[in-house]
């Protein structure tokens, strides 16, 4: 069995269930739900359940979050997710944590539509917010439930 990699520890912090609002600019108003991460069997991937509410549309998917190898065995730089949903969409994210501070990236570093929040002083609140080429909204999750490993 390969060893997980370690740049992957890191997201341990999200681990745990969490309750999340927010505030969709423009007048089609808020975003509410809950989204719980756990380690994949084996630990090479956090796994991300997300069952959210956005402008009064449902939205459930699941995220597989990690540092995954392709065929050639190699390992990726840049720690990789890929998120489906009941709508039959397929997003490609780039996560970095960095201290505090997380970012998401929609496709590739540098993307338009990336998210940004930062962490409380106890890990247990993370405050940010999306932002997209002609969008966004703003956001608090708060965990409901301790870290499961």
């Amino acid at each position: 069995m390969m060893e997980r990699n370690p740049g992957l520890a890191r997201f341990e912090v999200l681990v745990g269930t969490w309750n999340v609002t927010g505030r969709i600019d423009g007048p089609e108003g808020e975003i509410h739900g809950q989204v719980r991460f756990e380690w994949y069997p084996g630990g090479h991937f956090l796994v991300q359940h997300a069952d959210l509410v956005h402008a009064g549309h449902a939205v459930n998917g699941i995220e597989y979050i990690g540092y995954g190898r392709d065929y050639s065995g190699e390992v990726p730089k840049d720690c990789t997710s890929h998120l489906f949903d009941a709508d039959g969409n397929h997003f490609i994210y780039i996560w970095e944590l960095e201290g505090s501070d997380l970012t998401i990236w929609g496709g590739a570093i540098g993307s338009p539509a990336y998210y940004k929040g930062t962490f409380s002083p106890d890990w247990n609140t993370l405050t940010g917010g999306w932002v997209w080429p002609g969008g966004g909204y703003t956001s608090v999750s708060t965990r409901v439930s301790t870290r499961m490993t």
